[in-house]
């Protein structure tokens, strides 16, 4: 490939969409140019991060490398139709976008949420949930397409019961949130009219008016605790609010239906492991992990450098974008034996698919509760399980994963 070949393929979607063509692209990159300038042909240009290590120590240097105000790879255009809108280049402003102290205060709001405390009283409801969606699976007979069917429902039913919307707009939650990370997939934007603002201006209209509700009739929900929220005395403004709704009710399931439905692929393609886990359902929170780290939903978060420095012997400059590509530094040889071998005992596993530092993600913990139940209740009822078709990624160099996976079963 060409140097412009090869930076247009890092900002394509369409590699993202192709786990094969994506690792060999990023392994050389790994091995031969760790830290490249890249200049794609539609989009600013930027630093590609590749390694594990140098993903850690940009991520532990806050105060050099920020968050904002770069924080996602767009194409001009893309960034254009968000200036129009917003007069920045970020249509939203989240924890993802944020740095301190704004950040700080903004993640103490929910934090409690999701904490070891408050997440065990859910342990029960969700086991409950889990047997539900197991038993949706049977109901369908024996065969299904799991990642429409069943993965992408669970995760956005939990958080949307933490969020305080009721199932009745959960189509709508989860057509908006595949709007947003999804809108360079042809199957998803399929009359190319969405821009990248369409979504994020519905998830804004709707939450105004559930914000007005719950000034009127507070539950024990996040969409009461927001929509009275304060910060040092004063309430957080109303686009600070729908913003931190956006983030919750996108990134708190999109992420774990993306790691479900792809450790479930990584167990039928790799039948010697699920067979493994069968026996010891102990392996069920390590192989958890090791599917996050195999799928690694977000695929990359940008950094914006403070200073002018050297790093890795590269010469950075002020204003710099540098992005973090983490489903490659997960793939990363000098970290992990055998990166490309999926093993559901494997320790340690430091992947990357959460962050690092303080901008470890929120949800970590929730997250992994939710696909351990969902194991559970498969390996317990699940007698048998086939590819029934064949695989289809998401088209976005975002966030993503799985949008089909055609399978067959038995139940016990």
């Amino acid at each position: 490939m060409t140097v412009a070949n090869v930076d247009d393929a890092i900002a394509d979607p369409r590699t993202y969409a192709d786990p094969s063509a994506y690792h060999r692209l990023f392994g050389t990159l790994r091995n031969e140019d760790p830290i490249r300038w890249t200049e794609p042909s539609a989009c600013r240009p930027f630093w590609t991060i590749s390694k594990h290590a140098d993903i850690l120590d940009i991520e532990k240097q806050s105060d050099l490398f920020a968050n904002a105000p770069r924080t996602l790879l767009r194409t001009r255009q893309e960034e254009e139709q968000v200036r129009k809108l917003t007069g920045s280049v970020q249509a939203v402003r989240t924890l993802v976008h944020m740095d301190e102290p704004d950040h700080r205060l903004y993640r103490q709001l929910t934090q409690a949420w999701f904490m070891p405390a408050k997440l065990r009283a859910l342990e029960d409801g969700l086991a409950k949930l889990a047997s539900e969606f197991v038993d949706r699976l049977a109901a369908r007979g024996n065969e299904c397409d799991f990642a429409r069917d069943i993965a992408v429902w669970f995760p956005l039913r939990v958080i949307m019961m933490i969020l305080g919307v009721p199932p009745e707009d959960e189509a709508l939650m989860l057509r908006l949130t595949q709007e947003h990370f999804g809108g360079a997939d042809p199957d998803v934007n399929k009359d190319r009219e969405r821009d990248a603002t369409s979504a994020v201006r519905g998830f804004f209209d709707y939450f105004k008016s559930l914000t007005n509700e719950r000034r009127k009739s507070p539950k024990d929900d996040l969409a009461s605790l927001l929509a009275n929220a304060e910060i040092d005395g004063k309430p957080i403004s109303d686009f600070d609010r729908s913003s931190y709704y956006f983030l919750i009710a996108t990134a708190g399931h999109d992420t774990t239906s993306s790691s479900i439905s792809g450790l479930l692929l990584a167990l039928l393609e790799n039948p010697d492991q699920f067979a493994k886990l069968r026996g010891n359902s102990s392996l069920v929170p390590s192989t958890v992990d090791e599917g996050i780290r195999w799928v690694t939903p977000v695929k990359h978060f940008f950094r914006t450098a403070t200073a002018d420095c050297t790093f890795r012997g590269k010469q950075i400059k002020n204003g710099e974008s540098l992005m973090l590509c983490y489903w490659s530094g997960n793939r990363d040889e000098e970290v992990f034996p055998d990166p490309f071998t999926f093993r559901i005992d494997r320790s340690p596993n430091r992947h990357l698919a959460f962050g690092y530092g303080i901008h470890l993600c929120l949800g970590q913990m929730l997250a992994k509760m939710e696909i351990r139940a969902l194991l559970k209740e498969l390996i317990t009822r699940v007698g048998q399980i086939e590819l029934n078709g064949k695989p289809d990624w998401l088209v976005t160099n975002f966030v993503g994963g799985l949008k089909s996976l055609p399978i067959s079963y038995r139940m016990n």
